[in-house]
């Protein structure tokens, strides 16, 4: 039965649209299954691999001049009109040898521009597009329209409080290339920290800016590795210093037995899987590092896997993207069939000559990148010890209706990093309405956004921007 359900859902899951925000892809699901796989075969924990290995590496510095006011886009096809901001986009060469080059978006704030903090974005996947889900279908300062072909501006955007810098991260993802397929923590954290270092060549007026990153699901991994390295590389002194201030982790894969622990207990608790089935998983699944998965834990966890049926559990009271979707409308008003006008849009030539993209058949993510990850360690929660210490802002939100990395996962992690409570938890409001909860931990902070799946800026876009803008000021949101 184990392997019989192994076999089966990556079969499932590989041949379905590359579409992260698509009914019944999961594309972190399918590296996790893989990654068990290949650590039961090999009876070893990866605790070696937690932190980023030769943090002194030898980084290119490839020359940038002129290369900004070539990024600089005139105009995306179909943008409204009114449009009050910069945008840029572009590739940086991260080596030369390999033909690895990353692709960036920029969304420069329409008002402070020159004063408001940088903001890196990174989406997860693993494999899965930056500028695709986190800019046009999450955070960034436009939605496609259903027409495929022109863009509404998202009132909530978070250029409105920072200029925020979406990558394609690692090589292969998006408009991101390179002739090479080399795919793990270790070298996305150091291509992606060489990209950083050649973009603030290529816009200097940024290198003494306030710096953050933010993003979700896998970069729960990207984000702490890259915070690390930057901070590791900070102590040279003959390089360029990263201003880093704080990071945000949303949804965010960290730890790979309360990835489990949290997701069968948030299906039991909301009704998706049987008092049985759960019980089932209790008794027979021992989720921690090295330990065997017996077929009988496999068993319950196929059950688990038919019990969910037809729902998105990214958001589990999301519709489905049909052709009824418009008969039964979101919670959060959020159009389940997004990703679908977003491939479309950008597959367009005449959008992708405006980004100064290479020509490319565009995905959501990628399959290959995602099912051939070689390093993924256990937990980075060691890591994220390591940045609360250090003094920068840590904050873990979690939208509360997202069941692919669920508010109860992120709370067992919290638990994990035994850290104590300064401020108890108590509903922040926006707007009239409890917007989520906080606790205040000590050199952490925990956020929940109500009503928000995964994809928490999609779902719930003011409530994003309110608890995103409360992250740059450093400060708690509001009680009342």
């Amino acid at each position: 039965m184990k392997i019989a359900f192994h076999l089966f859902l990556h079969f499932s899951l590989l041949v379905l649209v590359s579409s992260y925000g698509g009914n019944g892809y999961d594309p972190l699901e399918n590296a996790l299954k893989i990654q068990r796989s290949r650590r039961t075969k090999l009876n070893h924990a990866s605790k070696e691999d937690i932190t980023v290995q030769e943090t002194h590496f030898p980084f290119y510095v490839g020359p940038q001049h002129g290369l900004k006011n070539f990024d600089k886009i005139s105009a995306l096809p179909g943008q409204p009109a009114g449009t009050d901001f910069d945008q840029y986009s572009g590739y940086v060469t991260v080596h030369p040898n390999h033909g690895r080059a990353l692709f960036y978006y920029l969304a420069e704030s329409p008002v402070n521009s020159s004063t408001n903090p940088l903001v890196l974005w990174l989406n997860g996947g693993p494999g899965c597009s930056s500028f695709g889900n986190g800019a046009m279908m999450e955070l960034g300062p436009f939605r496609v329209n259903a027409d495929g072909t022109t863009l509404s501006r998202n009132k909530h955007a978070w250029n409105n409080v920072a200029n925020v810098l979406f990558l394609e991260s690692p090589a292969g993802v998006g408009f991101s290339y390179s002739n090479t397929s080399i795919t793990n923590d270790v070298q996305t954290a150091k291509d992606s920290y060489t990209f950083l270092i050649n973009w603030l060549e290529r816009f200097p007026e940024y290198k003494t800016r306030d710096f953050y990153m933010a993003g979700e699901s896998y970069a729960g991994h990207y984000v702490p590795q890259l915070a690390q390295l930057i901070l590791e590389n900070n102590k040279i002194t003959n390089q360029t210093v990263i201003n880093l201030k704080g990071i945000a982790l949303g949804n965010a894969y960290v730890d790979d037995e309360t990835a489990n622990t949290g997701m069968y207990d948030y299906f039991w608790t909301h009704a998706i899987i049987s008092d049985e089935i759960h019980k089932g998983i209790i008794k027979h699944c021992n989720f921690s590092e090295g330990a065997t998965i017996t077929d009988a834990c496999s068993d319950y966890q196929y059950q688990a896997y038919v019990a969910q049926s037809n729902i998105f559990f990214y958001d589990i009271y999301t519709p489905l993207c049909s052709p009824f979707s418009n008969s039964t409308p979101s919670i959060s008003g959020f159009d389940p069939c997004t990703d679908n006008y977003i491939q479309a849009y950008l597959n367009t030539p005449a959008v992708q000559q405006s980004l100064h993209a290479r020509p490319v058949l565009w995905e959501s993510c990628n399959d290959f990148i995602n099912s051939y990850w070689k390093d993924m360690p256990f937990t980075v929660l060691p890591v994220i010890q390591d940045l609360m210490a250090s003094g920068i802002s840590v904050w873990i939100y979690s939208g509360d209706t997202d069941g692919r990395v669920p508010v109860t996962t992120s709370r067992y992690d919290i638990n994990k990093l035994q850290t104590s409570v300064e401020i108890p938890w108590y509903p922040w409001m926006h707007q009239g309405e409890v917007g989520g909860y906080v606790v205040g931990y000590q050199n952490l902070t925990f956020v929940t956004i109500r009503g928000a799946g995964h994809f928490v800026p999609s779902y719930q876009p003011a409530r994003a921007l309110a608890f995103f803008t409360s992250f740059l000021e450093g400060k708690l949101p509001n009680k009342q």
